[in-house]
């Protein structure tokens, strides 16, 4: 008898596991309207603005920009759908003004997914939102541990989202079908996810912390950062503030060179060629591209510009170069407080625990309940009172002029108070070393 054949009467090992049958992925989300033409005509958007009006319910609205190849974050095209209506490509580039569609969309709900990353480029073309809701953010409030739009839109639709033109050129002209395709279905399913989100919101008691937050964002700004050149990758590897001075004024040229070219910083020398020269600190032309690292399409066309900087760096007065810590009007990094201030550590590390808990509890991330930088600034400086009933007002004035909103304050007032009350009484010793000097990771 062959190996293999098994006898009439005998029955193969059924102890043996089978393989697990493979589990289908969810169909891939296609047009069902098919692909719409790019408007970049008036007469164009006076079709746009017309099938708008005639839809119903709120508008799908998305933009894609040009990051990681342009230094503006400007729209390069916006993508909009209305039920009742289309889906619409609009190139916001051959459009002096995009009034008439801001006319149009005024006293209609926005849906965005990221309304933080879409919302300065859109308020940069004129277009304000009257009133909006985040998928995304709906997704935090609801608990879901990957808010990605391919993510809920799969977990909660069924539909798997291509994503394959994410990261291309959005400046490029003319734009190229499959990521007009692409860009198209980031507004198809929308509206859908926003009524299976708002449902979800309404069922667990969230729906107006929701509408809380969703109103902060209409007034949303990007926020100018302070000392942006300490974000240069590698900073940790510079010694003393003459290299320092070296890295802020190389970053400085480099930001302005990219300005002008609107390009991105990284394309003309990357941020370890700013460490590398500032490292070597050449005092010359001839020396700076000997440098090692120092490379990058700019290295050598705009030689001269970096030893200007390197020289201005040299010759600074020592009073005037960077510290290794930037000076901030916010408190210490946490894990300073313990030996400047051990009360306030001790404030702090008892309203961790606490917001932990009550994070879990409403099934929340710990940043939503309350932003930390509030949750700091309150705990290093809270109000002077330790009369109960005087504190617990004069927090909630606090998180309130910090930009908390009415249900966080509601919700993380009483915690912080009892964390202010109690500081004075649990000794550093009595609480969890992790609490105590926990890294600060906002």
């Amino acid at each position: 008898m062959p190996a293999h054949e098994t006898e009439p009467d005998q029955t193969p090992d059924e102890t043996q596991e089978s393989a697990p049958e493979a589990v289908p992925e969810p169909p891939l989300l296609t047009l069902r309207d098919g692909l719409p033409p790019i408007i970049d005509t008036p007469a164009g958007l006076a079709e746009v603005c017309a099938g708008l009006a005639a839809g119903t319910g709120p508008v799908a609205i998305d933009a894609e920009r040009a990051s990681g190849y342009r230094y503006s974050s400007r729209a390069y095209l916006i993508q909009l759908r209305r039920e009742g209506s289309t889906t619409y490509l609009v190139d916001p580039i051959a459009f002096d003004s995009l009034d008439p569609l801001q006319q149009v969309l005024e006293g209609t709900e926005w849906i965005l997914h990221a309304a933080t990353q879409d919302l300065p480029c859109l308020n940069e073309v004129g277009l304000y939102p009257s009133a909006l809701f985040d998928t995304e953010l709906a997704g935090r409030l609801l608990g879901y541990p990957r808010v990605g739009l391919a993510t809920l839109v799969e977990t909660l639709l069924g539909f798997r989202l291509a994503k394959e033109h994410s990261a291309v050129d959005w400046s490029t002209r003319p734009l190229p079908g499959p990521w007009l395709e692409y860009a198209a279905l980031d507004v198809e399913v929308l509206v859908e996810l926003r009524e299976v989100l708002g449902a979800e919101l309404e069922q667990s008691g969230k729906a107006e912390w929701a509408r809380q937050e969703f109103d902060a964002l209409r007034s949303f700004e990007q926020t100018a950062r302070v000392d942006a050149w300490r974000r240069t990758s590698g900073l940790h590897r510079v010694r003393g503030r003459r290299a320092l001075g070296a890295v802020r004024a190389l970053w400085e040229t480099r930001d302005e060179i990219a300005e002008q070219r609107d390009v991105t910083p990284g394309r003309i020398i990357p941020d370890a060629a700013i460490i590398a020269a500032a490292q070597a600190l050449p005092t010359d032309r001839t020396a700076l591209l000997a440098t090692k690292g120092f490379h990058g399409r700019g290295a050598e066309r705009y030689a001269n510009r970096w030893i200007a900087a390197l020289t201005e760096a040299a010759e600074m007065d020592e009073a005037d170069l960077p510290t290794r810590s930037p000076r901030g009007d916010g408190p210490p990094l946490p894990r300073a407080w313990a030996e400047k201030d051990p009360t306030a550590a001790r404030r702090l590390a008892l309203a961790r625990v606490q917001m932990t808990k009550l994070a879990e509890q409403h099934g929340l991330p710990v940043e939503n309940v309350l932003t930390p930088d509030y949750l700091r600034r309150t705990l290093w400086t809270p109000p002077k009172s330790r009369d109960p009933e005087t504190l617990a007002p004069a927090v909630a004035e606090q998180l309130a002029g910090y930009g908390a909103r009415p249900w966080q304050v509601e919700l993380t007032t009483p915690l912080l108070v009892d964390a202010i009350l109690a500081a004075d009484e649990v000794p550093v010793d009595d609480l969890p070393a992790d609490e105590v000097s926990e890294p600060d990771v906002s």
